[in-house]
């Protein structure tokens, strides 16, 4: 027997963004149903696992909205359209403030200046998963609790399966439990399930057809239910080969001390990344959630390693809150070292004469400034390239670690579904990383995991309460 529901709105997915939308659309008058796939008391999704770092685009969240803007469109290439790049530049800071509101406490946890907002209580500065009673766990359960004084409810064990849609409107869902089958009539739907990097078979059609050879950095949850139900009804998608994630030590995929910290992106920012074949593949200068998408992208995704000099361990090495040196060979990770390149190659497995000549080049470009003819061209975005002329070297087998998809549903700066021809989809909201369009494209851009949860959670209930209530 199917049960049947109603709501004024139904989230699917109780991460951030799924909470942030339920809660605004409380606070606004609406009746807030939201749905956790998990029946776990303390379910597991990114948002629990977060650092809590509040940033736009690596700059500080509360910076002046249109140099925001700026480096928004810079840094994903015009990717992101520009009404939803004044979105994120305009209401980055709304989130921080309505985060207090609703009872956050930040603090700054370095002095960079993208580090200047980040939830507190921090996790503890060690490598491997640190989450309970940690900034992402603390938020998820204030925000579950304000629902319900709201008036709202959380329904754990509940997978929305498909969206249900009358006259060309969304018009609630279709859900399975352990007990069996539910329909939820809502006036309006925010998906909010987080993504699709575990999902196999999604990863393997638009990411790379080795899906079991990315490492994933992330709770395990992000499906592509969401995704897949708003396809099915005509919403598009945009950006779906690009992921926000890291470089990570190929033993992460079997030592769960490696993940998620440490992570070696100064390491590559810094020296080179290589295939086996003893030739880089990538601008390593782009950063390391770049070169993480590109060694996604390769032909074996596991055949990838940074190599470096002593100068760059005890330098680069060092930087980040959990660094590289000296957690990673404490815990586990495999670190080759040698006092020449040959030996070197011959320990790691890469072709030691390919390597030599690698590294020759790309020193001499170096010495001459003129590392941008190499190829490929090496820039200085993410960091200042440094020759790799100190022994001992280091070799350190790496892979790519996938936090969340950046691409997703097309959605507007109402956080609203949209066709292929930019129409909305009436009734039906898209909300967090199942959201695409708002960072990646070619330059693999990064703006910002919570933000963009926060800003879409609270356009999306403004919206329905619009439509709704007649808000003005």
């Amino acid at each position: 027997m199917t049960v049947h529901l109603q709501s004024d709105v139904a989230v699917i997915g109780a991460g951030m963004a799924g909470l942030v939308a339920a809660n605004r659309a409380a606070q606004l008058g609406l009746k807030a149903l939201v749905l956790e796939q998990s029946a776990a008391e303390k379910y597991l999704c990114n948002s629990r696992y977060t650092g809590g770092t509040l940033h736009i685009a690596y700059c500080d969240i509360m910076a002046d909205a249109d140099e925001l803007m700026r480096t928004i469109t810079e840094s994903t290439q015009g990717h992101v359209r520009p009404e939803l790049a004044r979105m994120f530049a305009d209401e980055g800071r709304r989130v921080v403030r309505w985060l207090q509101d609703e009872g956050s406490r930040f603090l700054k946890a370095s002095p960079a200046p993208y580090h200047r907002w980040v939830l507190a209580p921090p996790g503890r500065v060690r490598p491997g998963l640190d989450w309970e009673g940690r900034s992402g766990d603390v938020l998820l359960r204030m925000l579950e609790a304000n629902l319900v004084k709201r008036g709202g409810a959380l329904m754990r064990g509940v997978r929305a399966r498909a969206l249900v849609s009358a006259e060309g409107a969304c018009t609630g869902l279709d859900a399975i439990t352990a007990d069996g089958a539910m329909r939820i009539d809502a006036r309006a739907v925010v998906i909010a399930d987080g993504g699709f990097q575990a999902d196999p078979e999604l990863v393997g059609r638009y990411i790379t057809p080795h899906p079991q050879r990315l490492m994933q950095r992330n709770a395990g949850t992000g499906r592509g239910d969401g995704l897949r139900m708003a396809q099915a009804i005509g919403a598009a998608l945009i950006g779906t080969d690009r992921f926000y994630g890291h470089v990570l030590s190929r033993d992460a995929l079997h030592n769960a001390q490696l993940w998620p910290y440490p992570y070696l992106d100064s390491l590559v920012a810094a020296a080179i990344v290589v295939a086996s074949a003893g030739e880089r593949f990538a601008d390593e200068g782009a950063g390391g959630v770049s070169i993480a998408n590109m060694i996604a992208h390769l032909a074996d995704p596991l055949d990838a390693w940074v190599v470096f000099d002593q100068a760059s361990w005890e330098t680069a090495g060092k930087h980040g809150l959990i660094p590289a040196n000296p957690h990673l060979p404490r815990v586990g990770g495999t670190l080759h070292t040698a006092t020449d390149l040959e030996t070197l190659a011959r320990t790691a497995g890469i072709t030691a004469s390919a390597l030599a000549q690698t590294v020759t080049r790309y020193n001499a470009a170096l010495a001459q400034g003129r590392s941008t003819t190499l190829a490929p061209p090496r820039s200085a975005k993410k960091g200042k390239p440094q020759p790799i002329a100190t022994p001992p070297y280091y070799a350190a087998p790496v892979c790519a670690g996938i936090t969340y998809t950046m691409g997703g549903v097309m959605i507007d700066e109402h956080a609203r579904a949209l066709d292929a021809e930019r129409r909305p989809l009436p009734g039906l909201y898209v909300a967090g990383a199942a959201a695409g369009g708002l960072e990646g494209g070619p330059a693999i851009g990064y703006v910002g995991g919570l933000v963009k949860c926060g800003v879409t959670g609270l356009r999306a209930a403004e919206h329905i309460a619009d439509r709704l209530l007649g808000r003005a």
